[in-house]
């Protein structure tokens, strides 16, 4: 029995139903817009407890689904109803208890928000503030251009309380002292007749104080002063709008700046499948589980190691179990360190002992080997080849934090550790510390390029797994400069590079790489000793003869001889040798008594060999081909093209030849 408005709008589908349709402004945030467009009176019809209130007439007091049923049945009494179908229809329902959600229309407290978000941009576009990745500027800046006033109340349990108090005449009194106002300031009602607003502070408008209110805001503290603002504020993409905004709008306004120069927006951790962790589902990761089971320091780098600015990671057993294995490699690589210290260093401890009593860490070690810096005239091309390579991982972390890049970082030391330091640094070292042929001081020095080594990748590592570094570097020689914790160590500096040792040790792993792939496709027995001959340029000659018995031990290679000339080396070719090339040097395996069947496999990897150089000079002909790059790019780039592709061009005719061809 009331009049109502028939009015048209673009949002109705006409095609739904009858194509007219009722619309509840005080109940729906669509029928809400729509009656601001056509100025229609806002009815709201519910209380707090989900019934139909006073307007409601006589179905006033019914709770909101009896009363639909209640009304369903007044209209087939009047003969309204012409008739019912069933439809699909999206209702909103409470995550946590599953209740439908009831949308009503209700006095709340708003933040204009316009000029605090003309503010927060301002800071981005004029870069006193960066965000990372950059492709997230413009979700920014779409967001904040089209953002609408802040609704901050919240009607829950705990929170920061709104600081309004009411008068029994409804007026309303807002102050900053958390004791309320002495009176209303309209009417002059005393204390005792004011009632502060139940509602609380939205959570993000609390977590937008975060840079200051825990730093003594509003008071004009010590802490506030040297920490705000901040540095780097790192989190969740999915929270840019939440948090971010809230922290830089409310920073710029109330401190006057921006309360960090850079936003560092990491991805989503999802489960192995990709779908985002929730405790609806069920698919959420217990982080107490996990380290339980894998460990702290595996944790951490698995949520670190493979991941970029911006970009989800799936998180699953293989990733922390690989990340698990990482700190069970450097935990035995630094116990094979700690128990390889040559026997001399403990006899001659009286030359030591003027450093020893201002040395850290365990007696043990600490009192009979302070740290010294190893002789560099007594260290091997290996122990160069080492230090040199470790002191290149110290430039590439250092450049891969500058640009935030992490997973980079957690890539670039995992790679360094196991494979340069565990897989060729130690076993190198191993056949040194056991060459009793050399002289104690040579064995001194190698193992302290191992120390030096070893100290500073779990330096470079702390960041990401500062555990069993710190116990690590803690039965670690020190000198007397340490620290007596890693955490307050110095961060490593760049040493020189040794690029001539870098080139000549790699040259002489490739060749005990490839004597090691042709053993491995021709099946034979990885402890079995076979005679090979190589032929090494003379320019890695030094470097061969001096780690000629580590490429024995390696490549299980006995005799091993050296030939000036690859004709010198086929000349002397065994019947049924395998042949490799690595680089310019190549190798002849001996195994006469291999099978028929070897012999095939052995061509079949020399073909893969020749296939994959020739592809390989295809593309490198191909990139000399194009005035593109040999006009733009700089010369040195071009002429390290043109050197590749002779160096392919080479290879692939001695890999013919062997083949015949």
């Amino acid at each position: 029995d009331r009049p109502v408005r028939i009015i048209a709008d673009e949002h109705v589908q006409r095609e739904f139903g009858t194509g007219a349709v009722k619309i509840t402004p005080a109940h729906d945030h669509d029928d809400y817009a729509m009656a601001r467009r056509h100025d229609l009176a806002m009815v709201n019809v519910m209380d707090d407890t989900a019934r139909i209130n006073d307007v409601g007439g006589a179905f006033a007091g019914l709770d909101r689904y009896d009363a639909r049923q209640r009304m369903l049945a007044a209209l087939e009494e009047r003969g309204d109803l012409v008739g019912k179908a069933a439809h699909e229809m999206v209702i909103g329902r409470c995550q946590r208890s599953n209740d439908v959600v009831e949308p009503r229309l209700k006095t709340q407290w708003f933040i204009r928000t316009t000029p605090l978000a003309a503010a927060a941009l301002e800071a981005t576009r004029t870069g006193r503030t960066v965000i990372l990745p950059q492709r997230f500027d413009k979700v920014w800046e779409n967001w904040l251009t089209n953002i609408r006033d802040w609704n901050v109340s919240r009607q829950l349990w705990w929170g920061h309380r709104i600081p309004a108090w009411y008068c029994p005449d409804g007026h309303v009194t807002v102050v900053a002292d958390p004791n309320g106002p002495p009176a209303c300031e309209i009417c002059g009602a005393v204390p005792a007749k004011l009632t502060q607003d139940p509602d609380i502070f939205d959570t993000w408008y609390s977590s937008g104080l975060w840079p200051f209110s825990t730093l003594g805001w509003p008071d004009s503290t010590g802490d506030l002063a040297r920490f705000y603002p901040g540095s780097v504020m790192e989190t969740g993409y999915d929270i840019i709008f939440f948090w971010v905004a809230r922290m830089m709008m409310l920073g710029i306004h109330l401190l006057g700046e921006p309360p960090f120069h850079t936003v560092y927006l990491s991805g989503l951790v999802r489960d192995p499948y990709g779908q985002k962790m929730s405790k609806t589902r069920g698919n959420v990761v217990d982080p107490l589980a996990t380290i339980e089971e894998y460990g702290a320091d595996a944790l951490r780098f698995a949520l670190v190691h493979g991941t970029a600015p911006g970009n989800d990671l799936k998180l699953g057993a293989p990733k922390l179990e690989n990340a698990r294995n990482f700190a069970n490699k450097l935990w035995n690589a630094a116990r094979f360190v700690l128990g390889a210290r040559p026997a001399s260093l403990a006899v001659d401890a009286p030359r030591l002992a003027s450093l020893a009593a201002d040395a850290p860490g365990p007696a043990s070690l600490g009192a009979v080997a302070p740290r010294i810096t190893p002789d560099e005239a007594r260290l091997g091309p290996a122990e160069r080849w080492l230090l040199s390579r470790t002191s290149a991982a110290v430039g590439e972390v250092d450049a891969a934090m500058a640009d935030y890049a992490f997973g980079e970082a957690a890539r670039i030391l995992y790679d360094a550790i196991w494979s340069e330091f565990c897989d060729w640094g130690i076993e190198l070292a191993k056949v040194r510390l056991a060459d009793t042929s050399l002289s104690s001081e040579d064995r001194e020095a190698t193992w302290w390029a191992l120390v030096e080594s070893l100290d500073t990748y779990l330096r470079l590592l702390h960041p990401l797994m500062p555990f069993v570094t710190e116990a690590i570097w803690g039965a670690l020689p020190h000198r007397p400069s340490d620290p007596p914790m890693l955490i307050q160590a110095r961060w490593p500096g760049q040493r020189g590079r040794d690029q001539a040792a870098e080139t000549d040790v790699e040259a002489v792993l490739d060749l005990v790489r490839g004597i090691r792939n042709a053993r491995s496709d021709a099946k034979i027995d990885p402890g079995a000793w076979l005679p090979v001959d190589v032929a090494v340029p003379a320019r890695f000659g030094a470097a061969f003869s001096a780690l000629q018995p580590a490429v024995e031990r390696l490549a299980h290679a006995r005799p091993l001889r050296r030939h000036l000339t690859v004709e010198a080396l086929h000349a002397s070719a065994r019947e049924g040798g395998l042949a490799v090339i690595a680089g310019d040097s190549e190798a002849i395996i001996g195994r006469g008594h291999a099978a028929a069947a070897a012999e095939g496999l052995d061509r079949a990897r020399l073909e893969r060999e020749l296939a994959q150089a020739e592809a390989l000079l295809a593309a490198a002909r191909a990139r000399l081909a194009n005035p593109e790059f040999t006009s733009r790019a700089p010369t040195p780039v071009v002429e390290g093209a043109r050197t590749r592709e002779a160096e392919l061009a080479e290879q692939v005719e001695r890999l013919g030849e062997l083949l015949g061809r």
